[in-house]
């Protein structure tokens, strides 16, 4: 039954085939030619009727790519014939000017994944590597105010633990028994002026007190005083104290050595609560404040985590790493951090409000703008500027360029680039311009001719290399006709993809080129192969 109605639409077209030659042959040249493309036109679309053997005649596109269709064969202003588009090689509808195709084969081969544009709130976790370092308000150093000599240590090496109070060195010092003789005489004197004038009992208070105030002023002990007081005598020597309990970060003193006033003999840092000197990269600044919690882990312990506070942001950046420095104060039970210990920091960042975000694997990053593609039907991409804003770990906020619930090219994108020439649909962004690379590739590749293979990837063309402009980056090349541009044999002017393919093209060299349209009137050679040497040009 089938073939039967197949034989017999066969049939019909061969009627209105032959009716539409007797009429042609009663009407003058020009009628004539139009006349034989719409009966050629018909009967491919009778043709597509019958069981399906020959393909859809969907519309005539521009041969140069402008956005130009027709529903009957014409010619452009340069008598370039329009070149025929069928169905199964494109989509039914031409694509925008800033638009890229591909087939929905090449998609799948591609691994082509898309996720719509979403509102939430980018949380983020800012890293910065740091050191751990002694808090500078819990350092104290020990420092005689007069001068004297080192009798003994008590406490002879650096990194001993010491308490409050315990015993660091005695040290002898002439100026030291002077004056302890001077209060000790001056309190005698008082005590023996006591039924004496007042004046004089005056005179010798002050002198006492002058001395005491003396004693006091060198850092000696009150219980000391309080010994010297009551027995009258002086001692040769005097005991230094540890105003703190810690660790002995320094120690000069050595036993017999002379000091001078303001020597720091020992340095004595309490670590129970240590610093972290955090470097946060510029860009990250921002979202750090005071108050912040933050999380210290240590190479040294990896199983545990140290809690802290950030308590202070500098005000100076790093010029050579751009960074800034971020102090951030923890307890440390057990004396676990140790000063120098690097250390890796994280701050939590939690944003207030919701904005609109695409995967960070979306964004193609030129390093002048950012580009997102956005799938408009399947196998249809139109790439998109955008502007960037906060970052999360997995996506970033964007500002302008796409809306909530596009549908966003989140794997691949680079592969659509490298298959599509996006560089050409991106010259069409914010322009008006009538031509543009994108719609020539929307549509070239799957329909050049009827005759042309359908699986084709641009041009090809044999010829001889006249020139070669490095400079420029130019090839002028002596080509034979190219079927399917419909060109005739000529000398023309390429550019190349790459300075690969530049050197590869020397002067007098017969080679086989692949070449594309990037844009209006710009050829621009892909691949480059020795010619058979038996081929014409």
């Amino acid at each position: 039954m089938k073939q039967s109605m197949g034989i017999a639409v066969a049939v019909i077209a061969a009627a209105i085939a032959a009716g539409a030659g007797y009429w042609l042959g009663h009407k003058g040249p020009a009628s004539q030619a139009q006349g034989t493309a719409s009966a050629t036109a018909a009967a491919v679309d009778a043709g597509a009727g019958a069981g399906g053997t020959q393909r859809k005649l969907l519309y005539y596109r521009n041969p140069m790519g402008l956005p130009d269709t027709s529903p009957t064969p014409k010619k452009d202003p340069m008598g370039m014939d329009y070149i025929a588009v069928y169905a199964g090689g494109a989509d039914e509808e031409p694509a925008a000017a800033n638009q890229v195709r591909i087939s929905t084969e090449k998609v799948q081969k591609l691994g082509v994944r898309v996720e719509a544009a979403q509102l939430r709130a980018l949380d983020k976790t800012v890293r910065a590597s740091g050191r751990i370092e002694p808090d500078e308000r819990r350092v104290y150093a020990v420092s005689p105010k007069f001068e004297g000599y080192v009798e003994r240590l008590h406490v002879n090496v650096t990194g001993q633990a010491v308490g409050k109070g315990q015993a660091l060195f005695e040290v002898y010092s002439p100026e030291l028994v002077s004056a302890q003789r001077e209060y000790a005489i001056a309190v005698q004197g008082v005590s023996t002026l006591k039924d004496a004038g007042g004046q004089a009992q005056s005179g010798m208070q002050q002198l006492a007190d002058a001395s005491l105030q003396r004693l006091r002023n060198w850092d000696i002990s009150e219980a000391q005083i309080k010994a010297l007081t009551q027995s009258g005598a002086t001692t040769r020597t005097l005991t230094f104290r540890s105003p703190v309990s810690g660790i002995v970060m320094e120690k000069k003193a050595v036993q017999g050595m002379r000091f001078m006033p303001g020597d720091a003999l020992y340095q004595i840092a309490d670590l129970s609560t240590v610093w972290v000197i955090a470097d946060v990269f510029e860009q990250d600044i921002g979202l750090v404040k005071n108050g912040a919690k933050a999380t210290v882990s240590i190479n040294a312990y990896p199983d545990k985590a140290f809690a802290g506070r950030v308590t202070y942001v500098y005000p100076t950046l790093k010029a050579e790493t751009r960074t800034v420095a971020v102090r951030v104060e923890l307890a440390n039970p057990g004396l676990l951090l140790k000063p120098g210990m690097f250390a890796q920091v994280e701050l939590p960042v939690t944003a207030k409000d919701q904005v609109i975000t695409v995967p960070v694997s979306a964004v193609i990053d030129s390093g002048t703008r950012q580009i997102v593609l956005i799938q408009q039907a399947p196998g249809r991409f139109e790439p998109r500027e955008v502007k960037l804003g906060a970052r999360s770990d997995t996506h970033v906020e964007v500002r302008d360029g796409v809306k909530e619930g596009e549908q966003v090219v989140v794997a691949a994108n680079f592969l659509i680039d490298a298959e599509s020439n996006l560089k050409a649909a991106l010259g069409g962004l914010g322009s008006s311009a009538p031509a543009t690379a994108a719609s020539a590739a929307a549509v070239a590749a799957p329909a050049a001719q009827a005759a042309a293979p359908a699986k084709a990837v641009g041009h090809q063309a044999t010829g001889t290399v006249d020139g070669v402009d490095l400079k420029a980056g130019t090839v002028s090349l002596s080509h034979g006709p190219i079927a399917s541009l419909k060109w005739p044999a000529m000398t023309m002017e390429f550019k190349t993809a790459n300075a690969v393919l530049l050197q590869a093209l020397k002067p007098g060299a017969k080679v086989t080129v692949e070449f594309i349209e990037r844009q209006p009137g710009e050829w621009v050679i892909t691949s480059v192969k020795p010619a058979d040497p038996h081929a014409g040009q």
